[in-house]
């Protein structure tokens, strides 16, 4: 026990301490990063000529951050000169992204100069370019020289040189010969004019005047009777960013275009409007780009002062003490024989190889242990929402799906990449639907389900015992389902060319629309319906019957899906009562069903009518252009039927070159089906066979028409189903009606 609590121990704890740390760090530390990148952003030029060109700057589209710092590139020098569009002429010398400022030639503003031609003023374009007050000098040079800049009439700067014929010193600007004085801030323009203080004895001769790099001016010596040969002299002008605020920018993510600093970066306000960025400490770089401020390895650099050991960490670094060394927390190492003694070390150097041994398995048995609790968790978890998904409910005699296989979460998320958003192919009130290749090859689409409660638990179960009873090659084919993820998971067989609605409404040149693809299509919906009603074991009402309901095959082939709100009725029945919610799509949606709450085989039958006029008319049920807001397709069908002007609601493509009484025969069909009255509309029994018997017909179909002619009159509605306000309603039959036809039960929607 004493030796616990002796020095010795507490230090040693301290070394095991620091060399355990030090261990972490070199486990769970990136690798540093090599030097900074290029200054330009990436894929753009860098230089021209000699001069580099860092981003927000930029040469060519998209290479700067906005068109003010829109650098050109002429290439009529040799070397190339670059120059900034936005202030125009002045050749561009050097960019500061530290400073935020830039260096160009600047011409001389000159009077009665001989050798030149005389430049009156020079201009800038604004912000985000203004000469700078700290760097800049106004200069003026000549013999009894008054140099004015005036904005407008009222003189904001200026100075006096005065003449002497007293030798005087040619390299300083002091007031002989030679004046300067400070600009005003925010200035984006040079001009001056010329006054003499005594025209009497005015000298005449070349007068300038000029905005200055003062650095420059002071450091080269002038010359001042040289000023005369000069063109151009070198000007600072500061710039930054004028948009947004660090305030907002602080809230971005660096990740994003619409951020202003990268990251490892900061925005610094310089005033109420002009803002620069800068890598934050211990980096370097450009702070504009996303990755532009890099990590400064102040141990390879020798930017340090650490006595031994320099351990480089991002931002920073630290100090580490050789073996048999002790820091004293800062940046010195002392011996440990100089503390302790030489038996300590002994002691030490064996209790801290133990105890980082020690640490070591304890790190690997929490580790073990961590990765055993997590299994366990997972496995418990895919229990937990196969039960509540219903798989216990699937483990009864009453439901048969031995036709479905039962796949992993693991397999599915193999299939669909994590399902990725590249792979969704469409997302709808039931779930989303994504592409998925399985392990056998086979392309499957996996529908995940919506974050479902106990209700909607069993309308997926229902989807999939509808769906394992039915084996039909009009309706898609349910190849297994998934109950251990937190939404059930459906498998189908992959449709490749979309939907019939954008078949119809987007068609593609590789497939034209035709009016025998719409026929056939007609057909095959209609036998898979009738197979539903009648054909099935138990009948089946879909009850949401619609063309994107409808998928096409790779020989575009029509395929009925989406049962996720279908019901199996009992043979006894010829109808479905519901309490709380009406299913299906407007413009769709029978009309009688929606007033009464009723769903019989008939609802479906209006259903598919609807889509028989999308075949034929090439036109959505309910139009979302602002031009026809609110027309309803079904109306106007119905009313140009009434009217005998069929022909003008008939999509001209399919009517330039088909057979008229198919296409009479089919419309009148579709005015049949729609019929208000469901008990008039014919059953899918009825109308497969009508269609089947059209498409036969080959050019020679004579219409029959010994089917039931109904009336139809146009009156003002204010029904749902009807967005025009309107709607088409048959007179009923009161011989034949219901009671529930002449009351019906309105179902009021959540």
């Amino acid at each position: 026990m004493q030796f616990a609590k002796s020095p010795i121990f507490s230090h040693t704890r301290e070394m095991v301490s620091q060399s355990v740390l030090h261990i972490m760090l070199i486990c769970l530390s990136k690798l540093a990063l090599a030097l900074a990148a290029s200054l330009a952003k990436p894929g753009c030029q860098e230089k021209c000529g000699e001069v580099i060109i860092p981003y927000p700057f930029g040469i060519g589209a998209r290479c700067y951050i906005h068109k003010d710092f829109e650098i050109t590139c002429n290439h009529t020098f040799t070397p190339p000169k670059p120059f900034i569009n936005s202030i125009g002429t002045l050749e561009l010398l050097e960019v500061s992204l530290i400073e935020g400022t830039v260096r160009v030639n600047s011409p001389l503003i000159s009077s009665n100069c001989s050798n030149r031609t005389n430049v009156e003023d020079v201009y800038l374009s604004g912000r985000p370019f203004y000469f700078s007050v700290t760097k800049n000098r106004f200069t003026a040079v000549a013999c009894d020289n008054l140099a004015l800049m005036k904005r407008g009439d009222t003189t904001i700067a200026g100075c006096l040189s005065i003449c002497s014929d007293v030798g005087t010193n040619d390299s300083g600007c002091h007031g002989i010969n030679c004046c300067q004085t400070t600009i005003p801030p925010s200035r984006w323009f040079i001009n001056a004019s010329f006054e003499s203080i005594d025209p009497k004895n005015d000298r005449g001769g070349c007068k300038t005047a000029f905005m200055v790099d003062q650095e420059w001016f002071t450091s080269n010596a002038i010359d001042l009777h040289a000023v005369q040969e000069w063109n151009y002299v070198p000007v600072v002008i500061d710039w930054g960013i004028f948009f947004g605020t660090c305030g907002s920018f602080a809230t971005m993510n660096a990740s994003k275009e619409s951020s202003l600093c990268g990251f490892n970066a900061h925005c610094r306000p310089l005033n109420e409007s002009r803002k620069l960025c800068s890598c934050n400490e211990g980096y370097e770089g450009n702070p504009y780009l996303r990755q532009g401020c890099q990590d400064i390895d102040e141990c390879s650099y020798q930017r340090h002062r650490c006595d031994m050991i320099c351990i480089n960490t991002p931002g920073s670094y630290k100090c580490n003490c050789s073996v048999g060394y002790v820091s004293n927390g800062n940046y010195s190492c002392f011996k440990l024989e100089e503390i302790y003694g030489k038996k300590s070390r002994v002691k030490v150097v064996v209790i801290g190889t133990g105890t980082s041994f020690g640490v070591l398995l304890l790190f690997l048995g929490m580790w073990w242990l961590y990765k055993i609790v997590k299994r366990r968790k997972k496995l418990r978890l895919k229990k937990r929402f196969f039960k509540r998904n219903g798989g216990l409910l699937f483990e009864q005699p009453e439901y048969n799906v031995d036709k479905s296989k039962l796949f992993t979460s693991k397999e599915l998320e193999k299939a669909t990449d994590h399902y990725n958003e590249n792979r969704m192919l469409g997302e709808g009130g039931q779930g989303t639907v994504y592409k998925g290749m399985l392990v056998d090859g086979r392309i499957v689409a996996v529908k995940k389900s919506k974050m479902v409660d106990e209700g909607k638990v069993k309308q997926f179960i229902n989807e999939v015992v509808i769906l394992s009873q039915i084996i039909h090659i009009n309706v898609v084919k349910l190849l297994g389902f998934c109950l251990e993820t937190e939404v059930p998971l459906l498998v189908y067989e992959y449709i490749p060319n979309g939907t019939l609605s954008q078949y119809i409404h987007s068609p593609n040149e590789e497939f034209p629309v035709s009016w025998e693809m719409h026929l056939r299509i007609a057909v095959e919906v209609a036998s898979a319906l009738y197979y539903l009603h009648s054909a099935a074991r138990i009948p089946i009402y879909h009850r949401d019957i619609k063309s994107s309901n409808i998928l096409l095959d790779d020989k575009y082939r029509a395929k009925v899906s989406d049962f996720g709100t279908s019901r199996t009725i009992a043979v006894d029945r010829t109808h479905l009562t519901t309490t709380k919610h009406v299913h299906g799509t407007f413009g769709y949606l029978d009309p009688g069903y929606f007033q009464s709450g009723q769903f019989t085989e008939k609802s479906d039958v209006y259903s598919f009518g609807v889509v028989l006029v999308e075949l034929l008319t090439g036109q959505k049920p309910i139009s979302s252009t602002e031009s026809e807001e609110g027309r309803n397709l079904v109306s106007d069908f119905l009313f140009s039927m009434k009217e005998n002007r069929w022909s003008d609601i008939i999509d001209a493509r399919i009517l330039r070159d088909s057979d008229k009484e198919q296409i009479m025969a089919v419309a009148n069909l579709a005015k049949r089906c729609l019929n208000f009255n469901g008990k008039k509309r014919p059953t899918m029994n009825e109308v497969a066979m009508e269609l089947e018997r059209i498409k036969n017909s080959n050019g020679g179909f004579i219409m029959q028409r010994n089917f039931e002619q109904a009336e139809y009159t146009v009156t003002e509605s204010s029904g749902p189903w009807d967005a025009a306000s309107t709607s088409t309603m048959p007179p009923l039959d009161d011989s034949t009606a219901s009671s529930l036809d002449i009351q019906p039960l309105l179902v009021h929607t959540v």
